[in-house]
C-alpha cells in the first residue's frame, strides 16, 4: 500500500478511537468506566476527572489524526 494512503488510513483510524473515547466521556459510559483499564484513572481523579481527562485524550487523539490524515492528503 503507498505511504500516502497508509497515513490516510492510520489517521482515519486514530480519529476514530479519538472519537470513542471523547464518546465515553460526554455520554458517561458506565461500561466504559467500569473498564478494569479505566478504574485506575477513576480512582485518581473521580468520575468527574477521568471523564474530563478521557475527554482531553480524546480530542489530542482525533487531532492527530486528523493531522496525519490531511498528511497523508497533501502528502507530507
Amino acid at each position: 500500500m503507498e505511504e500516502s494512503v497508509m497515513m490516510i488510513v492510520m489517521g482515519l483510524v486514530f480519529a476514530a478511537i479519538g472519537l470513542f473515547s471523547l464518546m465515553g466521556a460526554v455520554m458517561n459510559w458506565d461500561w466504559y468506566f467500569n473498564n478494569r483499564r479505566a478504574r485506575g484513572v477513576v480512582a485518581i481523579f473521580g468520575r468527574n476527572g477521568a471523564r474530563i481527562f478521557y475527554g482531553i485524550l480524546g480530542v489530542f487523539i482525533m487531532a492527530i489524526g486528523a493531522v496525519a490524515a490531511i498528511g497523508g492528503i497533501l502528502g507530507w
